[in-house]
């Protein structure tokens, strides 16, 4: 059964806003009593937050698809609907928030720290929110946003001081267990440790933390054995510590050449690892040969400019040296980080000559608007209603897509699809002018509320606004 996972991918869907609200107040001798219609409520976050007491992303592998409550609707008498509850969900230290393409979201460290993974949708405006001077009593409110959904992937890095690196079976488990109170798995065959193992070791005034994880062997670079899954791990440590075994049955190895094995897959790895701080620790010097071959290598290891410690976990010979060693680089490698937030969250800001949206001509003839304002102007829009149909329209020319559309060629009657091709709406383009702009800004206006035309009147205005609506399109030279 597994009971360790570094690696999911959580499919999170943020909550739906509330739709808003279209009501007109009502009592006695108040028949109409201008709109009332309350706004829908916020839908829920999904937030990632570090936690200390998880060591492990077990419950995404087994349960990786999080939905946030949606928001409620609004109600008359400019009641507002409910937000929906954020959904917050704890993860490891060190884990790395990626999209489905590797691009980096967030590299989460420290307690407590927070990643919105899914932003919950606006609420809709009520008609009461929507009223104003021009329109004095909306017949129609916005609909609810829906909430942000993302596939994402969790990548947990280990956060230690110290690596402690080596062939399988080199010892790792071994010293970590008398270094520190930790208890790994130990045998004598190939990957006994198959999750990292972490302790924490008092020399002195210091405090740090020894990180023993999965074993490498040559290839692991590219994968092989348990290859990136080893590497990930060791990418936060400070120092690195080279185990390497003197009691080898292998005749085909020994320290030296285990080392340059070592040395060359983290050079492959890169991140780093191959300019961290190292020492090597020649391991199980209780056995004779043992004792034999560490007296041998270690010139030359010293003659390559390492500092050697010959310990041996089980008779606990060498490990106080070795613990006070570490403390030193450790407490060196701590004074000489710089003072930053180690919570890094990729910000990707807009250009400063950004309209926001753009317009592109597609191969079939289609004009293609794309742009978080217009796409989401979209999804709150009730196309059932007339009155919301022109807000929408409003809307758009204000924010210059009317412009954008001529300046591309378009002309009466092309198509134009807003938003993505999976999930767009797609209308034949009237520009307002040929709609009547000066009729635009009576969308949404109740007649009710003001004094009555004869009907010929009203009819004669129509006309002369349509007419000066024609002529002003038929004089109109697009750029």
């Amino acid at each position: 059964m597994t009971t360790f996972v570094d690696r999911v991918e959580l499919h999170v869907a943020a909550g739906s806003g509330g739709h808003g609200c279209a009501s007109v107040h009502r009592e006695k001798f108040k028949p109409l009593g201008g709109p009332d219609g309350g706004n829908g409520g916020r839908g829920g976050d999904v937030i990632l937050v570090v936690d200390q007491d998880v060591t492990t992303l077990l419950d995404y592998h087994h349960s990786p698809h999080r939905k946030a409550t949606n928001g409620q609707p609004g109600a008359g008498d400019n009641r507002s609907g409910k937000d929906g509850q954020d959904l917050v969900l704890p993860v490891p230290d060190g884990t790395v928030v990626m999209d489905r393409e590797g691009n980096v979201l967030a590299d989460m460290v420290g307690q407590g720290t927070t990643f919105v993974a899914g932003q919950g949708g606006r609420g809709g405006l009520g008609n009461a929110a929507l009223a104003s001077a021009r329109r004095k009593a909306p017949g129609f409110a916005l609909l609810g946003v829906p909430g942000e959904e993302r596939d994402l992937v969790l990548e947990l890095k280990t956060v230690a001081d110290v690596a402690l690196v080596g062939y399988p079976s080199a010892g790792k488990s071994s010293l970590i267990s008398v270094l520190s109170a930790a208890k790994p798995k130990i045998a004598d065959y190939p990957f006994t440790t198959l999750v990292p193992n972490l302790g924490v070791v008092t020399a002195g005034s210091t405090v740090y933390t020894v990180a023993d994880v999965p074993g490498l062997i040559p290839g692991a670079s590219q994968g092989r054995g348990l290859g990136l899954e080893f590497l990930r791990h060791v990418e936060r440590c400070s120092v690195l510590v080279h185990v390497l075994d003197t009691a080898t049955l292998e005749a085909d190895r020994d320290p030296v050449s285990d080392l340059d094995v070592i040395e060359e897959e983290l050079r492959q790895y890169g991140a780093g690892l191959e300019n961290r701080p190292r020492i090597v620790v020649l391991n199980k010097i209780d056995v004779p040969d043992g004792q034999d071959l560490a007296e041998m290598v270690r010139p030359d290891l010293e003659a390559r400019g390492y500092r050697v410690f010959e310990v041996s976990a089980v008779a606990h010979k060498g490990l106080k040296e070795l613990s006070f060693g570490l403390a030193e680089l450790v407490a060196a490698a701590r004074a000489a980080k710089p003072k930053e937030e180690a919570t890094r969250i990729v910000i990707r800001p807009k250009a400063v000559d950004d309209s926001g949206f753009t317009v592109k001509r597609e191969e079939d003839g289609i004009y293609r608007v794309r742009g978080e304002k217009p796409e989401r102007w979209i999804r709150q829009t009730d196309f059932n209603n007339d009155e919301a149909v022109g807000y929408l329209a409003d809307r758009l020319n204000r924010l210059g897509v009317e412009d954008e559309l001529m300046k591309a060629g378009a002309r009466a009657g092309d198509g134009v699809a807003i938003g993505p091709e999976e999930n767009a709406v797609v209308f034949d383009w009237e520009p307002t002018m040929m709609a009547g702009a000066e009729m635009l800004g009576r969308r949404g206006e109740d007649h009710r509320l003001e004094a009555p035309r004869p009907a010929a009147q009203r009819r004669r205005d129509r006309e002369a606004e349509r007419d000066e609506a024609q002529r002003a399109y038929d004089d109109f030279e697009p750029f």
